[in-house]
């Protein structure tokens, strides 16, 4: 599996990081596609990036917010879409180092779920510690046992810019 290029523009100052996209997102090559994820309509309450608008305006959105949105994995082997299932020994990261430099304004990277987050300091933290990280709740369907509402109250730390 191959991640996409970043959602990202010459001003963000947040960045936020998954793992590697699921099936439903590559069929379609558009970040967080799966209807039951949560991403969309976190990113729609904070920051009107709303499911119902066409995927290019929602990106459009984040990047005029200052937000852009990678993945820690460029490639990597996986039977599904659940992050358990990627084999450790396949990945190959995206270079989050150079996209720092390139965009020295972000200061804050938030995880989406644990396995973004890992795979950060295992694989790129070494390289890279010029930002303030926090792991936020998974947005995946996968991750059901917290209520949408829940997992929105801890997003709004990605609108907070106090």
């Amino acid at each position: 599996m191959h991640s996409f290029p970043p959602i990202v523009d010459h001003d963000a100052h947040t960045l936020i990081l998954g793992s590697m996209p699921g099936v439903a997102s590559l069929a379609a090559n558009q970040y967080y596609a799966h209807p039951r994820n949560s991403f969309w309509p976190i990113m729609g309450d904070l920051f009107g990036a709303v499911p119902s608008v066409p995927y290019h305006e929602r990106a459009a959105a984040l990047r005029r917010h200052g937000i852009a949105v990678w993945d820690v994995l460029k490639l990597c082997t996986r039977h599904g879409s659940l992050d358990s299932a990627i084999e450790e020994s396949s990945i190959v990261v995206n270079d989050v180092e150079s996209m720092m430099q390139e965009h020295p304004s972000i200061d804050r990277i938030f995880f989406n779920g644990a396995k973004a987050e890992s795979s950060f300091l295992r694989y790129v933290a070494p390289t890279t510690q010029s930002a303030t990280c926090v792991r936020l709740p998974s947005t995946s369907p996968a991750h059901a046992s917290m209520s949408y509402e829940r997992k929105l109250d801890a997003w709004k730390a990605v609108a907070d810019r106090g």
